[in-house]
């Protein structure tokens, strides 16, 4: 009969094993991406397929730096614009939930939770008319608090959880001390927040990024298209040009992979944020 220790070896290394393969699957589509980002076009049409890039080439990223580069700009541009509409909308509010005695907070908390279960494609039609009354089709800033609409609400419900842990007799100190609400907010209350600021700043940095109801929706000028609409429309004006394609997919994921990277280890605590209580 084989030992507990024994047992446990090879429980771990079954799981090992699993682990990697389950790693391995989920990753294969980015490293197939990056792989045909480096080959000939016509390489790709070959059977078998190489799996390596034995004659690298870097002409789709040239391709797609020439037709990508300003809706990577765009997109950029809009992203970290959505991130400060966000936060400056999102940290207020959900400050005010968190620590004053509003009326009817349970409902405004309740009603930016049925705010997120609203589809996209019903929120980017009821915009679409509203931003052809009022000139704000095709423009940037339109894009941005369109996607405010779906990162303002997360936002708020995420940090709340957060602020809520904030020590009270904190706030009761900065107060003696003369201070009033806006500086106790932005002097005390936000660095103390900075895990939960940084959260959701990615995650309305992701939301836009990623976003294409509403860009396809509400942008019809190739100037104030983002990304994903400017692959969209290279598919189909490019659907052989598969090399220039997958290098145009890659250089779109950098900034979201950059991102993810370096803000890591401020997730975690972002997220788990107000969930134990004492």
């Amino acid at each position: 009969m084989s030992s507990p220790a024994a047992l446990r070896a090879a429980r771990h290394w079954s799981s090992t094993v699993i682990a990697l393969v389950i790693v391995g699957g989920l990753l294969f589509p980015l490293y197939w991406m990056v792989n045909a980002s480096l080959q000939p076009g016509q390489a790709l049409l070959s059977i078998p397929p190489k799996w390596f890039p034995t004659d690298p080439t870097l002409d789709g990223y040239r391709a797609a730096f020439d037709t990508q580069g300003r809706h990577l700009v765009i997109s950029l541009f809009v992203a970290c614009g959505n991130v400060l509409i966000t936060l400056a909308l999102a940290a207020p509010l959900a400050w005010s939930l968190a620590k004053f005695r509003l009326r009817r907070a349970a409902l405004l908390l309740f009603v930016l939770l049925i705010v997120q279960m609203v589809p996209g494609i019903v929120k980017a039609n009821s915009l679409f008319a509203l931003y052809s009354e009022i000139g704000l089709l095709n423009n940037t800033i339109g894009l941005m608090l369109a996607q405010s609409t779906l990162s303002v609400p997360f936002a708020a419900v995420l940090l709340r959880a957060q602020l809520r842990e904030i020590p009270t007799e904190v706030v009761e100190a900065a107060a003696l001390d003369g201070a009033g609400s806006w500086r106790t907010f932005l002097r005390i209350v936000v660095p103390m927040s900075r895990n939960g600021l940084i959260t959701a700043g990615l995650f309305a940095f992701l939301f836009s990024w990623a976003d294409f109801l509403f860009a396809i929706t509400l942008t019809s000028r190739d100037a104030v298209t983002p990304v994903t609409v400017g692959i969209y429309r290279f598919i189909g004006a490019n659907a052989t040009d598969w090399n220039a394609l997958m290098a145009s997919a890659v250089l779109a994921s950098i900034p979201a992979a950059v991102l993810l990277v370096i803000a890591q280890r401020y997730i975690a605590v972002g997220i788990t944020g107000g969930s134990v209580k004492d």
